[in-house]
């Protein structure tokens, strides 16, 4: 009775469901170790230290360098 289509229609639901309840599971596992990995940068994150502000003090001391360049450039100075 392979070929009965309520047998067919059976099969067909439980490993529908049985997919999606795999693919939930390791969705859930996914996600709790991105924040498992959220939460460990946080931790090695200095206190006080926004990993932003660390960035753009970088760009600001590049900047300030290639203006002193550029100057230097425009008042003649070899460097």
């Amino acid at each position: 009775m392979p070929n009965d289509p309520t047998t067919v229609l059976t099969i067909a639901g439980f490993t529908f469901a049985a997919l999606l309840t795999l693919s939930l599971i390791g969705l859930r596992g996914w996600r709790d170790w991105l924040q498992l990995k959220r939460d460990e940068l946080e931790i090695a994150r200095p206190e006080g230290l926004d990993s932003r502000a660390g960035g753009s003090r970088i760009e600001v001391a590049d900047l300030k360098e290639r203006i002193r360049k550029l100057e230097a450039i425009a008042s003649g100075i070899e460097l």
